[in-house]
């Protein structure tokens, strides 16, 4: 099998390789994939409990590195979507692709399993991700609060229904 440095353009581009291979999981996997040009693209996946999986086959495509995780509250979701940038420092043909990986995350069981050991580089996104939205990556090496203080209790500050506190009032932006 060729890798993705020796394909040529006429055989498949690097993005639609990322998309063909990723599709290869399955649609019980991957609801939804699409390559959104040549340098980005984007799969989301059927349920939460495939990040693992779907983390570990980005590594063997050749992704090397977590870019950022972004944490997105939907309240009328009642749920915070989670989206993976995955990029590469070793492959320079990937180094120009930033493909998301998105999933869902209820408020009513708000974790998913931390990717920590098959991408080391999510280590400060997850903590941060837990701390300024509440979802909790099981099997990370060390959750807790990152900037927040220690005894911070309260709606997640970068939840959608946080109010700022202001001379010890709460202050709802919208009124």
């Amino acid at each position: 099998m060729k890798s993705l440095s020796q394909l040529s353009k006429p055989e498949l581009s690097k993005i639609n390789y990322v998309v063909s291979e990723l599709s290869k999981l399955g649609k019980e996997v991957i609801k939804d994939i699409k390559a959104e040009g040549e340098r980005r693209g984007y799969a989301e996946l059927v349920d939460r409990k495939y990040i693992l999986l779907v983390s570990k086959k980005m590594k063997e495509i050749g992704f090397d590195h977590m870019k950022a995780i972004t944490g997105i509250d939907f309240p009328d979701q009642e749920a915070i979507q989670v989206v993976y940038h995955f990029s590469s420092y070793s492959d320079l043909e990937l180094a120009k692709i930033i493909f998301a990986v998105k999933t869902w995350v209820p408020y009513d069981d708000c974790k998913i399993d931390s990717i920590y050991n098959v991408f080391p580089s999510a280590y400060t996104f997850e903590r941060e991700t837990y701390e300024f939205l509440g979802v909790y990556f099981v099997s990370h090496p060390d959750m807790k609060l990152f900037f927040l203080p220690e005894d911070f209790e309260g709606v997640f500050p970068l939840r959608k229904s946080f109010k700022i506190k202001h001379e010890g009032m709460f202050i709802d932006r919208e009124e």
